[in-house]
């Protein structure tokens, strides 16, 4: 056997996506370049580990078994260089995070200082919704989740970033805004819901019940960028967090309407299992949170204050 770790690691990620076009994409490569390696590793093995019927790939039973040991190697590699890098007294590993999709919006202003400053760190950013995220919290696959309702069947602990503020958001033609719209008038709304599972839909469901409001749905969608686009093209209302909408806000393309008990304000959390045994990397993040904190949201979010 003449194989590269490089060529492993095509392999894995064309085995990952069953796309030679979507591999060359992600690691940022020419597809003539994806498949010379592919040519190549595969001369190394006398059985076939993938095939090409009509213009799609398939890995092959013998193909994925070579994916799992590949991925195994290529762990132990990684595993390898963090050790080296540790005993060179640099901190070393990955963070692993699952965040629900508004917080997208969030995380990174709380990640960029810590990694500028730990080079050797590496980061795997899962977003999705809020049931996928407890999850992978649940399973052990992640260090951490960012949360705005702290889920209640976990034993966990927790560190609060900041506030996460929902408020009633309409287009840029909207009713007055001069006083607070009324129960009969928000029920006339033509309201736009996040999916199933969405904490942001949640939190809207639960005000709608609270303020005896109809949960009539004109449109589901499965992310907030999508209603807030639905939004701008004048499809309905919806209640969205206040941290999605800042440059729309700006630009005038939506406007927040003034409606009693809103807006709803929770908390951004990062949480993490209590059982979890924390990697050096995980630890030092905690501690960068717990000291830095403070200056982030001070630095990047003080126009959120704006907004009461």
């Amino acid at each position: 056997m003449n194989y590269t770790l490089h060529q492993l690691e095509i392999y894995k990620k064309v085995a990952e996506l069953q796309s030679v076009t979507r591999a060359a994409e992600e690691l940022y490569l020419t597809q003539p370049a994806i498949s010379i390696q592919l040519k190549k590793l595969q001369e190394q093995f006398s059985q076939p580990l993938f095939e090409v019927i009509g213009r799609k790939l398939y890995i092959t039973d013998f193909g994925k078994e070579v994916a799992i040991s590949v991925d195994n190697i290529l762990g132990e590699v990684g595993a390898l260089n963090t050790k080296m890098l540790t005993y060179n007294g640099q901190l070393a590993g990955k963070l692993k995070i699952a965040l629900v999709s508004t917080a997208k919006y969030v995380m990174p202003y709380f990640l960029t200082a810590f990694l500028e400053e730990h080079s050797a760190v590496t980061l795997a950013m899962d977003v999705t919704n809020k049931s996928s995220v407890i999850n992978s919290l649940e399973k052990n696959l992640v260090d951490f989740a960012l949360v705005s309702v702290i889920p209640d069947n976990l034993k966990i602990n927790s560190i609060q970033l900041m506030q996460n503020k929902l408020f009633l958001i309409g287009g840029r033609d909207c009713v007055d805004l001069s006083k607070n719209m009324s129960k009969k008038e928000i029920a006339k709304l033509p309201m736009l819901y996040r999916e199933y599972g969405s904490a942001t839909r949640k939190a809207m469901e639960d005000y709608m019940d609270s303020q005896g409001l109809p949960n009539v749905k004109r449109l589901e969608l499965t992310s907030n960028e999508a209603i807030k686009q639905a939004i701008i093209a004048g499809l309905g209302y919806s209640i969205m967090p206040l941290i999605g909408v800042k440059n729309e806000l700006e630009t005038g393309d939506v406007k927040i309407i003034p409606a009693k008990a809103l807006p709803i304000i929770t908390n951004w959390n990062l949480i993490w299992l209590k059982s979890k045994r924390l990697s050096p990397t995980a630890e030092a993040y905690i501690e960068y949170l717990k000291s830095s904190s403070q200056s982030v949201i001070d630095s990047s979010f003080d126009w959120f204050e704006r907004y009461q």
